[in-house]
């Protein structure tokens, strides 16, 4: 691994004129539930959702961070320090077979929702390394033609999310061209990271995902915080999840105090901390909005993170980036 400086790339100078054909692109931020930790039924909910929010003219969708096969939420598969139990090992098993590999069958079904409904399709998912057995928790990035354009493979998981899911490399911080810009994004609490958002604010991003699982007050100050600090739009996705929607083998580690075990909180934001659509707690549902980049070249007279607000002369920012061999096919 080499380090090298991460200028402006070329590449992304190229990629906002020509991904914007239109002025404005409507994009939709799913809320929902999946079929709790069961692939196929999951990605027959996924087909109906994706399906609404192109028929609501929606060019990109946004699931929520794992939302294949589900967050686990309450659940410890077995594990204090020092010990596991077998019980837990038989848990951690069965989500483990309900992730997605890629490629894969699953993987190329994602890529087929998009092709069918022409949309850029991001997908929170549970990500299965084959090759060696490790979790991930990952975001695929489907273009409408079905291709995998990449994959983004959270850094640092936070907490007791370390026994299910390992750590990306973080050759995977890229932007990628969409009908909504330069896209790309951070998993949850990776957004705590400044380094990591630099990496995608140095390569133009103009539409900043953030899928997750964090539904507290303090996450929308996150989110607001991070469009004014890259003068960019913010998509925020997050389940609505309650007790009863549980399998009942993994109910058993929930709290019995409250139905409620995710409320939500997802959010569109534009480039100045307002709200577009959301935050959405309680239910089920697609956000919409409509990007107007006209407003975000707008805010960039106040504050340009890449620009006269980047002080090269001062500051110098390296990434450690290890170029993947990964073929997506």
């Amino acid at each position: 691994m080499t380090a090298r400086s991460l200028p402006v790339l070329p590449f992304f100078t190229s990629v906002i004129s020509k991904t914007y054909r239109m002025r404005e692109v409507k994009i939709a931020v799913v809320q929902a539930a999946p079929v709790l930790f069961r692939l196929e039924e999951t990605l027959a909910k996924m087909e109906r959702l994706v399906r609404e929010a192109a028929g609501e003219g929606a060019r990109l969708v946004l699931f929520p961070e794992s939302f294949v096969p589900g967050y686990p939420r309450g659940s410890s598969f077995g594990a204090v320090v020092g010990r596991r139990s077998e019980e837990g090992r038989r848990q951690w098993l069965d989500y483990w077979n309900n992730a997605v590999a890629v490629p894969s069958e699953a993987s190329r079904f994602l890529g087929d929702l998009a092709r069918r409904f022409g949309v850029y399709l991001i997908s929170g998912v549970t990500e299965r390394d084959e090759a060696g057995y490790t979790l991930y928790c990952s975001i695929l990035y489907h273009h409408p033609d079905g291709r995998l354009l990449g994959r983004h493979r959270k850094l640092k998981p936070t907490g007791t999310e370390r026994i299910i899911w390992g750590e990306g490399r973080g050759d995977d911080l890229q932007v990628w061209p969409t009908a909504a810009g330069p896209t790309g994004g951070l998993i949850c609490w990776e957004n705590y990271m400044p380094m990591a958002r630099q990496a995608l604010y140095r390569q133009g991003i103009e539409l900043y995902l953030a899928p997750t699982a964090d539904a507290r007050d303090s996450w929308q100050a996150t989110l607001q915080h991070i469009a004014c600090e890259g003068r960019c739009f913010v998509a925020a996705a997050n389940q609505y999840v309650s007790r009863s929607m549980y399998p009942a083998e993994w109910r058993e580690a929930l709290p019995a105090d409250s139905e409620a075990v995710c409320r939500g909180g997802s959010a569109i934001i534009d480039p100045y901390g307002r709200y577009l659509a959301g935050p959405l707690y309680n239910r089920e549902a697609i956000l919409y909005a409509a990007l107007d980049r006209e407003e975000l070249l707008k805010s960039k007279m106040d504050f340009d993170v890449n620009g006269h607000y980047g002080r090269p002369d001062v500051f110098e920012y390296r990434w450690r980036k290890e170029k993947s061999e990964q073929d997506f096919g």
